[in-house]
């Protein structure tokens, strides 16, 4: 399963890359974590990137409240878009508010950003960001949901550059099995990367800033990238 046959019906073509921040598409259903993701990765990389945040949700600004309320960032990096629709519109279909939102932050900080997360509303498992506005993109999930839930795919599921199994806490208690997830979950995504996180017992999320950290190429100890088009191309 190659990347150009993952992303044959976007209706957008990739963002040119050069001189600007990584965009990084943060999307799954209700409830998955997304936001606390979010802010997980804001507090473990805003001492060594310059980052910014755009949150989507349907009708209020719910989620940029919260990032504001726990300080992750200057509230001058943190803006929300209100979709009006389902949330999968405005990521794949109809990206013009969220580009709006994503150069605005960057005009406003003076092309200074090395990264933008752009954090979806929560969606169904087909759910995924167009290439037009998001470089690379992570899929977050709960155990909570099932551990048959990465055995049924969908393209977020599938073709996310990330795939986040989150809350193995939980694992347990609602009774799934993170090997059976961890197995599934590599046998439909075809070698793409897989995190199991829980941010109840690691906070800062280290399997997914370290990926984040990949991408961008600035790994604990490299030097910052010189240039930021070879993390998005």
């Amino acid at each position: 399963m190659g990347g150009d046959h993952d992303h044959a019906h976007d209706p957008h073509a990739a963002a040119p890359v050069h001189g600007r921040a990584l965009r990084l598409g943060i999307g799954g259903p209700v409830g998955s974590g997304k936001t606390a993701l979010t802010a997980a990765l804001c507090r473990a990389l805003r001492d060594e990137l310059e980052l910014a945040v755009v949150t989507n949700d349907i009708y209020t600004t719910e989620d940029a409240d919260f990032l504001r309320r726990e300080a992750v960032l200057a509230d001058d990096r943190i803006t929300a878009v209100r979709t009006g629709a389902c949330p999968h519109t405005a990521i794949r279909d109809d990206i013009s508010a969220n580009l709006d939102a994503v150069e605005e932050l960057e005009e406003r900080h003076g092309g200074a950003l090395d990264l933008i997360i752009v954090e979806s509303g929560g969606d169904n498992l087909t759910a995924l960001f167009s290439r037009g506005l998001a470089d690379r993109q992570i899929f977050v999930l709960d155990v909570a949901g099932g551990d048959d839930v990465p055995r049924k795919g969908g393209l977020g599921v599938a073709a996310a550059d990330l795939l986040v199994v989150n809350k193995t806490d939980l694992a347990p208690l609602v009774g799934s099995d993170l090997e059976t997830m961890a197995r599934d979950a590599a046998r439909v995504r075809d070698g793409r990367p897989v995190a199991f996180t829980s941010l109840r017992e690691r906070p800062g999320a280290p399997e997914v800033a370290g990926w984040v950290r990949g991408v961008l190429g600035r790994a604990p100890g490299a030097p910052a990238a010189a240039d930021r088009t070879a993390a998005a191309s």
